[in-house]
């Protein structure tokens, strides 16, 4: 069995985030794998543990990004999965969804050629985005179903059961493999390596891929130029603007009127 997890390199959450003259995000100094996509990794392992000790599983950790998006696969390493693959090209900047998606989908393509690829698990959402459309994405551009937000997940020989939590419901899908994954934070508690894994993480091979390398790259280039959105993305940042700053708080006396005062701010402010 084979599992391809997909990470992303994403800023840290507390930092302030903006976009440059281009529309695209400016990166930061505490970057790093996108926290969902722990629980992802956790989820591939568990998948690859569970086949059982008579069939070979092996996990390869996909990520596309800059130059720094390496220290994501190499976190994935760290907690178990054999190999990396990491999509380096400039011309991959300003992709969207569907962009990021096809890039992905070339990247398991071309996994494949050693091999066939039977889970593609991803997180629920990347933190800089929250979009939560790529794993469907992912899934239509590989033709394979889409088991999504999944909170259970479990393996009987080649059928894959999740259980997604839908308010106070619970809603249980299957497929046969092949199959697309996305996983919430509540499957699972992503484990912590220790210092063994963490060494013998270094030896792991990593292969560096251009969009030239993968399967159809030519075609899914297209006329994309270095730096620009070319054909990798069908959305356009049209403008951007950094968040005004905040405004002092309004402090209210009560004089035994503070509920009328307040109710009155609110419907000013058109807040209800």
């Amino acid at each position: 069995m084979r599992i391809v997890v997909c990470v992303k390199y994403v800023p840290d959450l507390q930092a302030e985030r903006s976009l440059d003259a281009d529309g695209h995000l400016v990166r930061g100094l505490d970057d790093g794998i996108n926290e969902l996509d722990e629980n992802a990794v956790e989820a591939a392992l568990g998948l690859a543990e569970a086949a059982g000790e008579d069939t070979a599983a092996e996990v390869v950790a996909l990520a596309v990004g800059p130059d720094d998006a390496v220290d994501a696969v190499r976190r994935a390493l760290q907690m178990g999965a054999a190999s990396g693959v990491h999509v380096l090209d400039d011309r991959v900047a300003g992709a969207d969804v569907m962009g990021t998606a096809r890039v992905l989908a070339a990247a398991v393509r071309t996994i494949e050629q050693d091999g066939p690829v039977d889970v593609v698990v991803t997180g629920m959402a990347t933190m800089d985005g929250l979009s939560s459309m790529v794993p469907a994405a992912l899934a239509a551009e590989l033709d394979r179903p889409a088991l999504t937000l999944a909170s259970r997940v479990s393996l009987e020989g080649r059928t894959l059961t999740m259980t997604r939590s839908i308010g106070e419901a619970d809603e249980e899908q299957a497929a046969e493999l092949p199959v697309v994954l996305s996983v919430t934070d509540q499957l699972n508690e992503p484990r912590l390596p220790g210092a063994k894994s963490l060494m013998s993480a270094r030896k792991k091979p990593v292969a560096t891929w251009s969009l030239d390398d993968l399967a159809g790259g030519a075609e899914l280039a297209g006329d994309a130029e270095p730096g620009g959105d070319g054909a990798l993305a069908a959305t356009t940042v049209v403008t951007a603007e950094p968040l005004p700053p905040r405004e002092a708080g309004r402090i209210i006396t009560d004089t035994g009127d503070a509920g009328t005062k307040l109710a009155t701010y609110l419907v000013e402010n058109k807040l209800v």
